[in-house]
């Protein structure tokens, strides 16, 4: 009888599975629970976007694409950048279409990442960066975002984690699932601790769209950046795409040769229907952008002032298109609280804890979801609530 233990890999067992995906198994099992656990805009895809795709069926065009995808997608990402961020990137050398953000990531760990090098990782934050790390044979170096830092990562804390075998820095904003974004200012501080090193930037910029309080800054725009900064970005939070599996990088030719030759063998090429869809969503989609943009907003201002009047303190987010609330105050660990919230108010929400253990004490709220849907949410928690400070 073959003994598993002894012929799986040992970075793989040693991965615990996702909190997230936790509670998402109990909700299956669960009915008329309110759910504000989902990443996930409730948005359709813009219809000329999925147009786009349905031609590019009618037309045949179900062939493999060049690994790197195909060239007027990486032409409109390149125009996009500099036309939203003013950023500027060579579509031939410096442009990756990947499967989703995630794969983004994915690569930009594994082509850069040796056996024994560091790579230093705010938390909380989304769960993928640190058993990425680990299945490429790095070590993650944790930095616990404090809530009196408005969740960001500091210089000091920065200065502090780095020793000689720091390869990368992750830089997760907006992030998820604080909801914390880092402004101009903020970034120079973290640039200057960079500048004279050979430390890269991985920085996962998937809500840049999503940011609430003036523009998106990426830290590839501050001088000396572009050079050690490796842009994980994609089309599911800014144009509601998340099943269509599509993402990208943007690096320096050298690293995106490296990245090049991990997709080329482990993936192919992204789906070819979901870059025809992408190609017209990056030509004709910044007003789409800035209605779900706005609508995000409106529901932000909505859930931070329904919690306000249930008593439960939160971190007003800036970015992203979730709320951490404070729910360390009631005697029980944050999974028990969402736990108990579920079972007994009918409402889920994620334990902080999800995303690094510095989360404990908090849950995440995502408000990708209707203000009517975020209303009966709210409701039913303040009910909870006031059963737990009644007992």
């Amino acid at each position: 009888m073959i003994d598993y233990s002894k012929i799986l890999s040992e970075r793989a067992c040693s991965l615990k599975p996702s909190g997230i995906r936790k509670f998402f198994d109990i909700l299956d099992e669960m009915k008329d629970v309110v759910s504000l656990t989902v990443g996930q805009p409730d948005f359709v895809t813009p219809w000329h976007i999925r147009e786009a795709a349905i031609e590019s069926l009618e037309k045949g065009r179900t062939y493999y694409t060049s690994n790197a995808g195909l060239t007027p997608l990486r032409e409109e990402i390149v125009a996009y950048m500099q036309r939203r961020f003013d950023l500027k990137y060579n579509a031939k050398e410096e442009v990756l279409v990947t499967v989703g953000g995630s794969e983004a990531i994915d690569l930009a760990i594994r082509a850069t990442v040796n056996p024994g090098d560091e790579v230093i990782i705010p938390q909380p934050s989304f769960v993928c960066y640190e058993p990425i790390t680990v299945m490429a044979g790095g070590t993650p170096v944790i930095i616990p975002l404090k809530a009196e830092n408005n969740f960001k990562l500091t210089a000091d804390e920065l200065r502090a984690a780095i020793t000689p075998r720091t390869k990368m820095l992750v830089l997760p904003f907006p992030n998820n699932p604080t909801g914390a974004i880092m402004n101009a200012d903020d970034l120079k501080e973290i640039a200057d601790v960079l500048r004279d090193t050979n430390i890269l930037v991985l920085s996962d910029e998937i809500y840049a769209e999503l940011t609430y309080t003036g523009k998106h800054i990426s830290i590839a725009s501050l001088d000396g950046m572009r050079e050690r900064t490796i842009i994980a970005s994609g089309f599911s939070k800014a144009y509601a795409m998340t099943g269509w599996r599509l993402g990208y990088t943007l690096a320096p030719k050298e690293i995106t040769a490296q990245m090049f030759k991990v997709h080329q063998y482990g993936i192919m090429c992204a789906p070819t229907v979901s870059q025809f869809a992408a190609i017209e969503a990056l030509r004709a989609g910044d007003s789409d952008i800035e209605y779900m943009k706005d609508e995000y907003n409106r529901r932000r201002l909505y859930i931070t002032s329904g919690f306000a009047s249930a008593g439960i303190e939160c971190f007003k987010p800036e970015g992203a298109f979730y709320v951490f609330a404070n729910v360390g105050g009631f005697g029980m660990t944050s999974e028990e609280f969402c736990t108990k919230l579920l079972y007994e108010a009918g409402v889920a929400i994620v334990p902080g804890n999800a995303f690094g253990e510095c989360g404990e004490g908090f849950a995440r709220v995502s408000y990708a979801y209707s203000v009517n849907h975020i209303s009966t949410a709210i409701e039913k928690i303040d009910q909870f609530v006031k059963k737990l400070k009644n007992n």
